[in-house]
């Protein structure tokens, strides 16, 4: 597939055999973005894991220290609705939302529960799933405490989880933060990365590290504890 000029020119800055700081990295990232709009940057790993080992799953949240620039719709599937709405919902119910996302209704980002409602949820499991909507204790979306579990996904509250071929994809931030912001959120997402290494694993951890923008060239970069 041919390359327009403007990719083809921010490839140019980089050099591919370089693994480089995260601050170099990150003013990198910046001068190689393509796009008229304010991009996305995101961050992807290659992990020495077999996502097939129950052991070996990598997956988590954290919140980044300046959120990552993108506003989430939040729907809270609760008995307890006005802690939900207080919290900043963008959408609250009990059962009735259950009908309302078997007749094909989408129109949020991230599902919160509390666990009473997990039964009624469960009908719609095998629609959710797919698309990644269903709420888990382990990321915290299944939460007795609703109002917090809102309040740290508007946040800036993030989830990164390995894919089958071990691999991990997380925005961190858009291309008009602040350098400094960036970099304070590569360093969250990394430490938690690096912390989640399941004990299982012999070796190399982190495989290969790159920082890139939407339709940017991938940057190689390196971090303590790689």
């Amino acid at each position: 597939m041919k390359k327009g000029k403007k990719y083809v020119a921010a490839l140019a800055k980089v050099d591919s055999s370089k693994l480089y700081t995260v601050e170099e990295a990150v003013k990198l990232v910046k001068e190689t973005s393509t796009v008229k709009f304010d991009a996305t940057v995101d961050v992807s790993f290659k992990l020495n894991v077999d996502p097939k080992q129950a052991d070996q799953q990598v997956r988590g949240t954290l919140i980044l220290p300046h959120g990552n620039g993108k506003t989430k719709k939040v729907l809270a599937i609760t008995d307890k609705v006005e802690e939900a709405k207080a919290a900043g919902a963008d959408f609250v119910g009990g059962a009735e939302m259950i009908d309302k996302i078997s007749g094909g209704w989408f129109d949020y980002d991230v599902i919160v529960a509390t666990p009473n409602m997990m039964p009624v949820i469960g009908r719609v499991a095998r629609v959710l799933g797919p698309k990644g909507l269903m709420p888990n204790p382990k990321t915290g979306t299944v939460n007795p405490d609703i109002a917090r579990a809102i309040k740290e996904i508007k946040a800036g509250k993030v989830e990164y989880r390995v894919d089958k071929e071990a691999n991990m994809h997380v925005s961190i931030a858009r291309v008009s933060f602040e350098n400094k912001k960036i970099e304070e959120n590569l360093q969250a997402l990394v430490d938690a990365v690096l912390k989640a290494r399941p004990s299982s694993v012999k070796g190399t951890y982190v495989k290969n590290a790159v920082i890139h923008t939407t339709m940017g060239p991938a940057i190689h970069f390196t971090f303590d504890g790689r």
